[in-house]
């Protein structure tokens, strides 16, 4: 495989992830549904998590690499504001399409602070997945794709830990090599750096073997829609779910939270060591279609 189908299948899991979890934001939406995949094909529409990543993943159809100046203009150019956007990512890219430069609309968020959102974590995994065997490369990629809208360290740290998690994922299954839980959070851990994501990430490896409901309870489940709320425990099902797409999935769900952002970061993950084929076909025939403007390793 090429490190752009590999992308590309790490796309899917996002997306596909995205789908489910959005589904449980619909009143009346229960697992059975989702289980069974009852309702009608292009009944799950997918979120503003997969629009970003799907401009990520078109830059690298593109250009192989990231220019922030270009992901800025696409992020705006193909943002549709019913996708789900947080009120703090309105705010950054109207200010981008207004004329502000990204830098400072980005530096200019929540009092000068920045955002420490879970934005920029919930796109990159495909881009992780790039990188497959390359983690470095994972982890500059990935600061430069969450600088754009998160200037805060928390919101780009979370991105990083999210990429890097992908490249080895992706990576273990190109040598065939299964990666061990505890591998995977070594991994990512030595690209981090003293935060709360950093410590967060500690904590879900200390935690390897707890219940969903524990590791839950303990790291968050993205409720606060911050990085340092979402990405450990995100990391902790990917890590304990490698080889299991759907039982990822379902442990984002039984998690509550921002299921749609802990599923989609989770599905890149996973899709990233178990391929297109862990996906459970009925999922991605009920997924929205991607937009046509991707090009992808099938376009």
């Amino acid at each position: 495989m090429t490190s752009f189908d590999l992308c590309c299948e790490s796309l899917d899991g996002l997306s596909v992830g995205d789908a489910v979890g959005a589904q449980f934001f619909v009143p009346g939406t229960t697992v059975t549904h989702i289980t069974e995949a009852t309702e009608p094909p292009g009944a799950w529409p997918w979120t503003d998590d997969t629009e970003m990543a799907c401009s990520i993943v078109d830059e690298l159809a593109g250009h192989g690499r990231i220019d922030r100046d270009r992901l800025a203009a696409a992020f705006v150019r193909r943002y549709e504001p019913y996708r789900g956007y947080g009120g703090g990512a309105v705010v950054i890219l109207h200010q981008i399409r207004d004329g502000v430069p990204w830098r400072e609309a980005a530096r200019s968020a929540f009092d000068g602070l920045g955002s420490m959102g879970n934005g920029a974590a919930m796109r990159v995994a495909p881009l992780g997945a790039f990188h497959a065997g390359d983690s470095r490369s994972a982890a500059l990629d990935a600061m430069r794709t969450a600088e754009v809208t998160h200037a805060h360290s928390e919101g780009i740290l979370g991105a990083v830990a999210v990429a890097v998690a992908a490249a080895e994922a992706a990576w273990s299954r190109l040598v065939e090599a299964p990666l061990e839980p505890v591998e995977l959070f070594d991994a990512v851990l030595a690209y981090q750096v003293d935060s709360q994501v950093k410590t967060g990430l500690r904590r879900a490896r200390d935690l390897l073997g707890a219940s969903v409901a524990e590791a839950a309870y303990t790291l968050g489940n993205g409720s606060q829609v911050l990085a340092q709320d979402t990405v450990p425990f995100a990391l902790w099902v990917a890590a304990t779910h490698l080889s299991d797409y759907r039982s990822a999935i379902l442990a984002c769900v039984e998690a509550g939270g921002d299921v749609d952002t802990t599923a989609a970061i989770v599905g890149g993950v996973v899709a990233a060591a178990a391929g297109r084929a862990a996906i459970p076909d009925a999922w991605l025939t009920h997924r929205e279609p991607l937009p046509s403007w991707v090009r992808t390793a099938d376009s």
